[in-house]
Parts: structure tokens; sequence; C-alpha cells
């Protein structure tokens, strides 16, 4: 279950000051919902794509014996 912030306090927020956590949770909630959007919903997602790609992408550099190589948002 994700515990974190909720959309309305991110809207206020540049996707940059997004953490990875968050951008990954919105990224795959927005990708559920993708034939459900409307252009707001869109143009969100398109922002979280654009942040994650300046990023680099979403992962994790080295996994360990309680994190694998993919970020965990739960």
């Amino acid at each position: 279950m994700y515990v974190g912030r909720d959309m309305t306090e991110l809207a206020t927020l540049t996707t940059d000051e997004w953490t990875d956590k968050e951008l990954a949770f919105f990224h795959h909630s927005l990708q559920q919902m993708t034939q459900f959007l409307n252009s707001e919903g869109v143009s969100i997602h398109q922002e979280v794509i654009k942040e994650i790609e300046s990023r680099g992408g979403l992962h994790r550099d080295e996994a360990d014996y309680q994190h694998g190589t993919r970020p965990n948002y739960e």
C-alpha cells in the first residue's frame, strides 16, 4: 500500500520535486487508467514520464537481500 503525499499535494509541486517512489506509484496508477483519463490526466501522466526519463529511468543500482533492482513504492 502506498503511503505518501497524495495527488492533491503533489499537484502544487513540479515533478522534479517528487520522489522516485511517488513517480513510480503515480506512473503505474495513471498507466492502469490510461483509457479513462481526460486531457488533464494525460498531461500529468506525460509530465511524470518526462521526469522519469530525465532521471534516467526508475531503477536501483544494486540489489541486496532486502531489495531487488526495481523500486518498490509499496
